[in-house]
């Protein structure tokens, strides 16, 4: 009997490729599997065709804001649905208060959160299912 242990797949939905992509090593090096989109309507595209465990989704991005994503991933029964942790430079109450109405189970500001607690927060996530 082999031990095969699963490993999380995360959807990072990030639009600066700086961060996205120290993001993307940093969760790598953690031992997650990372798909990466640019944009929202990417992340729709890829939530449509692939389950994932996570999403971590930016509020401004190119095409379909992260608030669009999480709106046509409440409405569309044929998308992938996986727990959606916001991070986003957007912190003002109500942004905080969409996003949670609309479904996500963690609200981090990015200037707010270094990389090191971001990742923390997420294993400390994984975890806690």
């Amino acid at each position: 009997m082999t031990d095969v242990q699963t490993v999380e797949k995360i959807l990072l939905v990030e639009d600066e490729p700086m961060l996205g992509n120290l993001l993307k090593q940093r969760l790598q090096k953690e031992n997650y599997e990372v798909i990466q989109a640019r944009d929202g309507a990417e992340a729709v595209k890829i939530l449509k065709q692939e389950p994932v465990d996570l999403v971590l989704l930016d509020i401004i991005l190119p095409k379909m804001s992260g608030f669009e994503v999480m709106e046509a991933i409440n409405s569309d029964p044929s998308m992938h649905v996986a727990p959606v942790v916001i991070i986003s430079n957007l912190g003002q109450e109500g942004d905080v208060e969409r996003g949670q109405q609309l479904g996500a189970v963690g609200y981090f500001i990015k200037a707010q959160l270094s990389i090191e607690e971001l990742i923390s927060k997420i294993k400390e996530f994984f975890t806690s299912k």
